[in-house]
């Protein structure tokens, strides 16, 4: 279930007639009114796949997943490829393509570009909207003859994260890695039109630490944290080294070494 906020409240809608079954499905699924004056968000239906439209004057665009074009495809061709710093964060080498968990999935645009370079992902998203975009995302993506065999190696799990690393079942992920949403101070970082949409929906990982824990508990050979550049570590133990870019970095808390 979805929960409502307190600014408004979220529905779900048809964009056309043509999708007012799959809208109904949708909102039995999510278990969100068709139609309330005073939602502050709306689940789309349309021609595109499933979105998430902010409501008001100065809401940003519509928010969906596509992995087939856009911002994905140009960082599948031209985002440098193996040489990218979360590829060498998580391990990424000649005759090493690790199975990786994403414990904090979001749109899986960091899943994308690990399934793209080989490696087999397994998702995690707690969120119920977002895991939703996330999902038909995915079922979108499978039917392009150059992006199906990419998401085939990415398998969505929901719920909380937590809570299936400490019950996971069989050969535990080699590598976990998290991105956590960050408590942002300065509103220059909420620009990005996926932040201004998610963080009223998501809000910030105040269990960061205990997400931590859990994946140092279940990896075999290494955890890996995106942080802001700048941010401090998550409290717990600290990471052997990190990786820094220009506006984020990659704190890496190895296990065991990867090997071919």
């Amino acid at each position: 279930m979805v929960e409502q906020l307190a600014d408004g409240g979220i529905r779900v809608e048809a964009l056309t007639a043509d999708f007012q079954a799959q809208a109904v499905e949708w909102a039995q699924r999510l278990e969100l009114p068709l139609s309330d004056d005073s939602a502050g968000f709306a689940v789309q239906v349309g021609a595109s796949g499933l979105q998430i439209q902010q409501l008001g004057p100065q809401a940003p665009g519509p928010v969906r997943v596509d992995f087939v074009e856009g911002a994905a495809a140009h960082r599948r061709v031209f985002g440098g490829g193996s040489g990218q710093m979360i590829a060498k964060a998580v391990g990424i080498a000649q005759g090493v393509r690790p199975q990786v968990l994403d414990a904090t999935a979001g749109l899986g645009k960091d899943a994308f570009v690990l399934a793209s370079l080989g490696c087999q992902m397994t998702l995690i998203e707690r969120q119920p909207l977002v895991a939703a975009l996330l999902e038909d995302g995915l079922a979108r993506a499978r039917n392009d003859a150059e992006v199906g065999p990419i998401v085939a190696r990415m398998h969505l799990l929901t719920g909380n994260a937590i809570e299936h690393m400490h019950n996971w079942q069989g050969e535990p992920p080699q590598v976990i890695y998290l991105d956590p949403m960050f408590p942002h101070r300065d509103k220059s970082a909420l620009v990005k039109k996926e932040m201004r949409v998610f963080r009223p929906l998501v809000g910030d990982d105040l269990d960061a630490p205990a997400l931590l824990a859990a994946a140092l508990a279940l990896a075999s050979h290494r955890v890996v944290v995106k942080r802001p550049r700048k941010a401090p570590i998550i409290d717990g133990p600290k990471p052997s080294h990190c990786l820094e870019g220009k506006s984020s970095r990659y704190d890496i808390y190895p296990k065991k070494a990867l090997k071919p």
